[in-house]
């Protein structure tokens, strides 16, 4: 879906909670908090959780104003699960620490997921440091992620490094998720969490800059298709996938 046009500035949007999982992440974070200082319509507030680092992530987060949390368990999902607990917003937003936004991010996503009365809205994104190959590999990355996981999901995926939630739909998952596994995808563990009868729209705009960091080197690979595999059989030990669309289609 497109979003509308977006004005030259406007007032923070009060609903806004922007959440924001670091680990020895100081030189990302940087940029990506940067890119949020620049929003043509700020966010309420912007919550880094610091999940264990032993570099300036923590000054980063300080210096540029953010609500500053500490979460020893280590893991994006406890460290996630932390951020979105705090959250004042009605919306709560989702940026990965090397996520870059446009401009227009803010009001573009709670646009969104306003304009379709959706329980969450996911965008795309490109990498920035990918060499000649980046579009490409962050198409066919992307792709595949939400042809893939939307076949055992019944519904589009959740992709943390963008991505806005509403904060009702959150507290109905909120005892489904998986926060004390460091081995989950948090992302992907919230889509089935919301359940199949959950309203997630994918925004099909310019979507946020990424680090290829993830997707660099066969042992990030295994690393990551690890990851997914053990997210996606622990959750479906609580409801398969031909279930979840049986009700599904049965809305």
């Amino acid at each position: 879906m497109t979003g509308p046009e977006v004005p030259g500035s406007c007032p923070p949007v009060p609903g806004l909670s922007v959440v924001i999982p670091a680990r020895n992440d100081a030189p990302a974070l940087e940029r990506c908090l940067a890119a949020l200082g620049r929003q043509t319509c700020p966010p309420l507030e912007v919550i880094v959780v610091d999940n264990g680092s032993v570099d300036a992530t923590a000054a980063v987060a300080q210096r540029h104003g953010t609500l500053l949390l500490t979460e020893p368990r280590p893991g994006i999902a406890p460290a996630a699960t932390r951020g979105y607990d705090a959250a004042r917003g009605h919306l709560i937003g989702r940026l990965d620490a090397d996520s870059v936004p446009p401009p227009d991010w803010v009001h573009r996503m709670v646009a969104a997921i306003e304009a379709a009365g959706a329980d969450a809205v996911t965008g795309t994104g490109r990498f920035y440091d990918g060499g000649p190959l980046a579009r490409p590999v962050a198409r066919l990355y992307l792709g595949s992620y939400y042809l893939l996981c939307a076949a055992a999901l019944g519904h589009p995926p959740l992709w943390g490094s963008n991505m806005v939630l509403r904060r009702s739909a959150w507290e109905s998952a909120r005892g489904r998720v998986h926060a004390d596994d460091p081995d989950v995808h948090d992302d992907l563990d919230l889509a089935f969490a919301l359940g199949p009868h959950a309203r997630i729209v994918v925004d099909r705009g310019p979507g946020v800059g990424v680090s290829a960091r993830s997707v660099r080197g066969a042992a990030q690979w295994r690393r990551r298709i690890g990851r997914a595999r053990h997210t996606l059989s622990v959750n479906w030990r609580v409801q398969r996938p031909w279930e979840r669309w049986q009700v599904r289609l049965a809305r």
